[in-house]
């Protein structure tokens, strides 16, 4: 027996060295969660085993019994200390401690005896802590432009190991240096628990830019894991450095309108009181940014100021343009003239920018503005001048009604279609509306729309004698008429007939003269042909012959060029 435990404690000596040769086992604990430790990493066979012993090592030298396992029998727990009521041990022969602590922080070892051997497995237990949460505390109420200021705290609540908080702005990482931002930590350690709370204080020199900036602070555990806090906007705090003056109005501002002048300054807080200048005059507003004018005439076109109250050398200006458009049209409204007058326009234009003026009569555009010297009925109608000047326009009218005692222009007659009846026309010219009357009866009147001054009438006839038609144009400034000879329908169509005759007769004769003329030609043809031949056979008796026949052949010949000649005609 002796020599058998001699044996086992060489083997245990020889087991130990061998572990701390080479490198222990490390296994992370969550705090306040059941630890798992394990033994020779879960490759134990339970049949193999016939002893399995836990202990750990106090840190000073010593080490503590846990618990043993006999392999017919069940765990024995051999602790008297914390772990007495925390320990139990799995399956595959692993620790298992409940509720982990800073101070499980330790090495443990599980010893195993198989038949005539004894191992040992050391395991190094480390125990990690999120901390509870992540939140900035003491929190600047605002933060001024260039001054370094305590933004504030931000505090990881009991965690393990301690941790290193990052400031955030706008999601980017602050660094801390001797111009504008300052970053001081600090770790307090807890007695009982051992977990530590980090804080980190910012201090922060803000910048105009910073008015809507957000800050946060994060922290990166040693497991990965990862927290950031919720963001944070602060005020900023700056003096005005510049002023601009608004106009705010109706475009375009005209004569009768308000005007409200804005002052507007880019310091935060803003100013609450200003002063106006209003062309010599300086109004002092308080707790406003505004000022009103109402009802704006012509006269208020210059330059506005505002400033501030404790400083006046910090001015805004702006000019303000009151436009305005006056037109002057004589003579307006209805205007009755007589044909044949002049009229004169005088048309007066005051206004505050280049103008543009159109004219329209009876809404028809007109390419310049209407002159009257001598006025006839078409210049009857309504006349409309607009003037624009950028957005502001106006307008005046004037109705010119031009009056007369009727004349009859033209007075005519047209055959109908089918020769069965006649058209009289009679166009006349008046104003107001000349009525139109017949010096005798007829159907199918029609009239055409008076229009400047024009009206023309028509009357359909059916005449069985020759007659002579009168038309009469009147109204309250007189009466004209004329007249006209109309053929009986008969009458016409019996010279039609004599015509058609006549005409017959003579194509009879010009063909018979034609016919004549012809055959004359060509009996003087055949002579001179006959003639000619007779002569040549003569000649090739003498030669006096010959030459008499040459002169008779050209004496011929020139009798039938006359004669030809006469046919011709």
């Amino acid at each position: 027996m002796h020599l058998l435990s001699a044996s086992c404690v060489c083997a245990l000596l020889i087991s130990v060295l061998l572990c701390q040769a080479s490198g222990l086992e490390t296994v992370v604990g969550t705090y306040g969660e059941t630890l798992e430790i394990p033994c020779n990493n879960g490759a134990m066979k339970a049949e193999d085993v016939l002893i399995t012993k836990w202990k750990y090592d106090k840190g000073d030298g010593g080490s503590g019994d846990l618990l043993v396992k006999k392999r017919t029998q069940n765990f024995s727990i051999s602790a008297t200390d914390d772990y007495k009521d925390r320990m139990s041990m799995a399956a595959n022969f692993s620790l298992l401690l409940s509720a982990a602590k800073l101070t499980d922080q330790h090495t443990f070892t599980c010893m195993v005896v198989t038949g005539a051997d004894i191992s040992e497995y050391p395991v190094n237990v480390v125990i990690y802590k999120m901390p509870a949460g992540l939140e900035i505390s003491n929190k600047a109420d605002e933060l001024e432009i260039g001054k370094l200021t305590k933004l504030g705290t931000c505090v990881a609540q009991e965690s393990n190991p301690a941790l290193n908080i990052t400031w955030l702005k706008n999601n980017k990482p602050l660094v801390s240096d001797v111009k504008g931002v300052s970053i001081r930590a600090s770790v307090l350690v807890d007695p009982v628990t051992g977990l530590s709370t980090t804080s980190s204080t910012l201090e922060y020199s803000a910048e105009k830019e910073d008015t809507d900036a957000q800050f946060s602070c994060s922290i990166q555990h040693t497991v990965g894991k990862g927290l950031v806090s919720s963001p944070e906007t602060f005020t900023i705090i700056y003096s005005t450095e510049n002023l601009v003056l608004k106009v705010i109005a109706q475009e375009p501002l005209v004569e009768g309108d308000n005007v409200t002048l804005k002052c507007v300054a880019d310091g935060n807080p803003a100013p609450t009181s200003y002063n106006f200048h209003l062309k010599g005059q300086t109004v002092k507003v308080d707790n406003s940014d505004t000022y009103t004018i109402t009802n704006v005439s012509r006269d208020i076109t210059g330059e506005y100021k505002c400033s501030l109250i404790d400083d006046p050398t910090m001015e805004a200006a702006k000019v303000i343009t009151v436009k305005y458009l006056d037109i002057n049209l004589s003579p307006s409204g209805e205007i009755v003239k007589s044909a044949g007058d002049t009229l004169d326009l005088t048309f007066q234009l005051d206004a505050s920018g280049e103008s543009k003026v159109s004219w329209t009569k009876d809404n028809v555009k007109l390419n310049k503005e209407p002159k009257f010297t001598k006025l006839t009925y078409q210049d009857s109608g309504l006349y409309e001048c607009e003037v624009t000047v950028g957005l502001l326009s106006r307008k005046a009218a004037f109705k010119l009604v031009v009056e007369g005692a009727p004349v009859i222009r033209q007075l005519s007659k047209q055959r109908g279609e089918d020769g069965q009846y006649k058209v009289l026309i009679c166009e006349a010219e008046g104003s107001p509306k000349p009525d139109v009357s017949w010096s005798i009866n007829g159907t199918s009147l029609d009239e055409s729309a008076f229009v400047n001054g024009k009206i023309t009438h028509k009357i359909t006839v059916v005449p069985t004698a020759n007659l002579t038609v009168s038309c009469t144009v009147s109204n309250e400034f007189g009466v004209d008429s004329r007249a006209i000879n109309v053929s009986s329908l008969f009458e016409e169509v019996r010279m039609d007939k004599q015509d058609q005759s006549d005409g017959s007769d003579q194509t009879k004769l010009v063909v018979g003269v034609v016919v004549g003329l012809l055959v004359a030609a060509i009996v003087i043809g055949l002579a001179y042909w006959a003639y000619t031949k007779k002569s040549k056979q003569g000649s090739w008796k003498t030669g006096e012959q010959e030459n008499g026949s040459s002169e008779e052949e050209k004496k011929l010949e020139e009798k039938v060029e006359e004669n030809s000649q006469k046919a011709e005609v």
